[in-house]
């Protein structure tokens, strides 16, 4: 309420301002006494009466307010128009006070011409005043308006934009001072011009009020700016948790909601990610966003390598299915940790089993390697917690790659004899003191240096393949 008080004292300047210029011309001192009292009387109705239309104006708004409860559309719509309001009613009274002053001013004058003065005078100032109330209550209401658009997000065509803003400004600030300054010289009744002093004052009012308006207008722009900046220079950095007060209904509050909804967006997207990795592989989950998905493959030379927990049956029924399911979580975090870390894809979970691809979907330099080196990690990890015995099986070779099943539910697998290979070896690991067996084309295709912890085993033929398969076992120590 002081901001709107201290716009109607601006306007009151501006237009004594005016009326000192214009010089009021009325008969004697008593004349000009009259036209004072009228305006000091017509404002001691007149703000009353504005306050009560003002109120009654805005009483939705009040009403939702004072029972703290989000409001509904009509009444965030009302709320949204609360400092066009302000300024409608502000603006009314100016120009109710004009047509006043310039009839008592006529009356009291020799020369009728002098109330048409006044009442432009007090129009001037009333354009200023109701200008300045608009800003100031924008300003002063952006908590309600952000409680409104909070209830109802903005949307379509927006209540006052920047431009109309840029205008306003302009008008207060240029417009009403030039038109005063037009009027001044334009006045027949004084052929000499305005006295020097009263023009100087004119323009150092014009001055101070066009700060005021620029500074109120700069605010109204740069702030929420100044705050997208910001909000997007942290979603730039990684932070999904970003949200702005939307308390604007202009375009402002528009690019505040769309970033918003942006921020939401890319929050839900990196949820799915995250659990889009966690199903399928973060280098299946990234080559997917990357290029899509479809049904098909390509043929690549991978190592499939499989891990099985030995005697799972009699270990289930030992601890239970409740402590086996953590014990599985921890088994799996050390094949997980392991496979990832030497650049390798853990492709499913099979109960107590993991499959495992080195080479696909990304390419791997040294597939083979990477395989054999993950297989003795993990026997060594496993041994070390004490908890389960395994067997890992290593096999290397050509495989078909790609996504498997319908348009609606996809699978990335690998399909081909060193899968099948590495899971029969899986077998006979079970029963070696190492507990892990590769095909001899796993170790001879793997980088030099691996080969010595391995040791050349017997050649046997495996289930479901037709030729003899050269096994290589872990050394021991």
């Amino acid at each position: 309420m002081s901001q709107v008080v201290a716009a109607n004292l601006v306007g009151l300047v501006v237009v004594a301002l005016l009326l000192l210029a214009l010089s009021a011309g009325a008969r004697d001192p008593a004349g000009r006494t009259a036209v004072v009292l009228t305006a000091v009387g017509y404002l001691a109705v007149a703000i009353p009466l504005g306050v009560v239309a003002g109120l009654r104006r805005q009483g939705a708004t009040v009403t939702w307010l004072r029972a703290d409860r989000p409001p509904a559309p009509e009444e965030a719509a009302r709320a949204l128009r609360l400092p066009a309001d302000v300024a409608l009613v502000v603006g009314a009274v100016w120009l109710g006070g004009g047509l006043l002053v310039g009839v008592v001013g006529a009356l009291a004058s020799e020369f009728p011409l002098v109330g048409l003065r006044l009442a432009l005078a007090a129009w001037l100032g009333g354009v200023v005043t109701a200008g300045h109330s608009y800003l100031l209550t924008l300003r002063l209401s952006r908590r309600v308006t952000a409680r409104a658009l909070a209830a109802h997000p903005p949307a379509g065509a927006p209540v006052l934009g920047v431009r109309p803003r840029l205008l306003l400004t302009w008008a207060i600030s240029s417009g009403v001072p030039l038109v005063g300054l037009t009027l001044l010289f334009l006045d027949p009744s004084n052929p000499a011009g305005p006295e020097e002093g009263a023009v100087v004052g004119l323009v150092v009012v014009s001055l101070v009020v066009g700060v005021v308006s620029t500074h109120l207008t700069a605010r109204a722009v740069g702030v929420p700016l100044r705050d997208l900046r910001r909000a997007v220079q942290r979603v730039g950095g990684g932070d999904h948790d970003v949200r702005l007060r939307v308390d604007d209904a202009g375009e402002i509050g528009l690019l505040q909601e769309g970033v918003n909804s942006m921020v939401a967006g890319l929050a839900e997207r990196e949820r799915l990610r995250d659990l889009f990795g966690r199903h399928v592989g973060t280098t299946v989950a990234q080559r997917a966003l990357a290029t899509g998905v479809s049904l098909g493959g390509e043929l690549r030379t991978v190592a499939a390598l499989f891990v099985d927990i030995a005697g799972s049956t009699s270990l289930v029924r030992r601890t239970g299915p409740e402590q086996m399911v953590g014990l599985l979580n921890r088994f799996f975090a050390i094949v997980v940790d392991t496979v990832e870390d030497e650049g390798g894809l853990v492709n499913k979970f099979e109960g107590d089993a993991a499959l495992c691809v080195f080479g696909a979907p990304a390419d791997h330099p040294d597939p083979a390697g990477a395989a054999l080196r993950a297989a003795r990690r993990i026997c060594t990890a496993v041994a070390a917690a004490g908890e389960v015995d395994v067997g890992v099986g290593v096999a290397a070779g050509p495989v078909w790659a790609g996504q498997v099943g319908a348009a609606r539910r996809l699978e990335y697998t690998v399909i081909g004899d060193p899968v099948n290979e590495a899971a029969r070896l899986t077998e006979l690991a079970k029963d070696h003191p190492g507990r892990a067996v590769a095909s001899e084309a796993a170790v001879l295709t793997a980088a030099p240096g691996e080969a010595v912890h391995w040791a050349p085993g017997a050649a046997v033929e495996l289930r479901g393949r037709d030729e003899p398969t050269q096994t290589w076992a872990l050394t021991i120590g």
